[in-house]
């Protein structure tokens, strides 16, 4: 607790004079600085409900404290980290490798998306109405990204004019259905084949020659020729349809494979290239936590708070600051060192 105290005087013609307070006391009794990063901490980062934050305070600290400041301590974090995210974006366009990828959220009883992007150094998080181009164009990131994108490809992503790199976490889960529940062998082979490939770059420093990648494209490739043999398309019927012929699943993914050899296989060649895409999936891991525990955002307004301050936080983590050390330096004002 800090008290403040000014000194008033009149001098001989009674005149009065009182020494001004500082600029951000303005009420007669206020919360510090500690306190609302602390509060923003437990609301944020630690994904505590606002009548556990209360309790916490009356209970432990004797010190109540209302639902709306709650509310307007996380506001005021939104409002001082909007330079920090702009700078956050700009360094995300310019970064040689991004991961990207959504995952539905309840705002109010509607299915919204939280759009992550990130790299080993930032995260940024945005909610939206919308999943695809429409709002990664509003989003504003993608646009401009001209380096490498790693997702799970979602379509929407091949608008944008970048290299591109796949999941191939998503594809072993694939091809581990396609063996067990189709019975697809290929599926089989395919999964050891790939997880070979991946030791092989692990054992290489991570990243192949060119001569070592080609000798595992010929298996690839041989492997993917088997595959057409077992699981071929889909007769085309006598008649002439418009409508596209439907596949299987087990179909659909060995035309993906064969599709973006170069997409799947690039984790092989480029050292900034993963094999999966887990980066992204584990950085909105804790939408779905907060989901869980509050069910849902009471408003849009709240949902960009939570992306906003967890992006920041995401990013502090990711450069060696503690949770506890960033937020004070938001309501201290300043940016964090790595940012300016």
């Amino acid at each position: 607790m800090t008290e403040y105290q000014a000194q008033r005087l009149i001098n001989g013609k009674g005149q009065c004079f009182i020494a001004p307070f500082p600029d951000e006391v303005t009420k007669a009794a206020q919360y510090g600085n500690g306190i609302k990063a602390h509060v923003v901490y437990l609301s944020q980062y630690q994904l505590l409900p606002y009548n556990r934050i209360q309790e916490y305070f009356a209970d432990q600290l004797g010190m109540p404290i209302s639902e709306g400041s709650i509310y307007n301590f996380n506001e005021l974090a939104y409002e001082k980290l909007a330079g920090f995210e702009t700078i956050s974006k700009e360094h995300l366009v310019e970064s040689a490798c991004i991961h990207a990828d959504e995952t539905g959220i309840n705002i109010n009883g509607k299915r919204h998306w939280l759009h992550g992007a990130s790299n080993v150094q930032w995260t940024h998080f945005f909610p939206h109405a919308k999943r695809g181009t429409e709002a990664m164009n509003d989003i504003g990131i993608l646009p401009h990204f001209h380096g490498i994108l790693c997702h799970d490809h979602w379509k929407p992503y091949y608008k944008y004019d970048c290299t591109h790199s796949l999941c191939n976490a998503h594809h072993l889960r694939e091809l581990t259905r396609a063996w067990e529940q189709d019975k697809q062998e290929w599926a089989l082979e395919m999964k050891r084949l790939l997880e070979k490939m991946n030791d092989a770059v692990n054992e290489a420093g991570g990243m192949l020659l060119h001569k070592e990648a080609e000798k595992w494209k010929v298996q690839y490739r041989e492997l993917l020729g088997k595959a057409e043999i077992e699981c071929p398309p889909p007769d085309k019927p006598k008649e002439v349809k418009r409508e596209r012929i439907k596949r299987s699943k087990a179909r659909n993914l060995l035309e993906r494979l064969i599709n973006y050899e170069e997409d799947v296989l690039r984790f092989m060649t480029n050292t900034w290239v993963p094999f999966t895409n887990n980066a992204a999936e584990n950085s909105i891991r804790m939408t779905k936590v907060q989901q869980k525990i509050s069910g849902c955002f009471r408003s849009t307004k709240g949902a960009e708070i939570f992306c906003r301050v967890r992006g920041y936080l995401s990013t502090c983590r990711k450069q060696g600051l503690s949770a506890t050390q960033a937020m004070t330096l938001v309501f201290e004002g300043k940016l964090p060192e790595f940012a300016l």
